[in-house]
């Protein structure tokens, strides 16, 4: 279950990161942040692809994908209570480190270093 959560999250970071660059000045950080999350989801596929059954890794993938393109994609159109955003992308934007930290203590909680 835990895998199946950090997966998730992975796709859902990327999806915040995509957004966050094309609207945000690129900057250094973010970039060291985003390759450091990268190689912690990389070997998070490795650990799915080698514990678990391939192709449901695969159509669960998919599904997290289309499910974190239409999370950020209601999000960006705005989700509004009496006329103020009730979350905004800026909320989105400080929760990327979290995300990444999370899914690498998972990688790391998973593989047992």
């Amino acid at each position: 279950m835990l895998f199946y959560t950090a997966l998730f999250f992975a796709f859902l970071y990327f999806k915040i990161a995509r957004v966050y660059k094309k609207e945000e000045k690129e900057n250094l950080n973010m970039l060291i942040q985003n390759v450091l999350v990268l190689a912690a989801v990389i070997a998070l596929f490795v650990y799915g692809f080698m514990h678990e059954t391939w192709y449901v890794v695969i159509i669960v993938s998919y599904l997290f994908y289309i499910l974190a393109a239409l999370i950020v994609s209601a999000i960006q159109v705005g989700v509004f209570v009496d006329g103020k955003p009730f979350v905004k992308l800026s909320h989105l934007y400080q929760s990327l480190a979290f995300m990444g930290m999370f899914i690498s203590f998972v990688d790391v909680y998973l593989w047992g270093i």
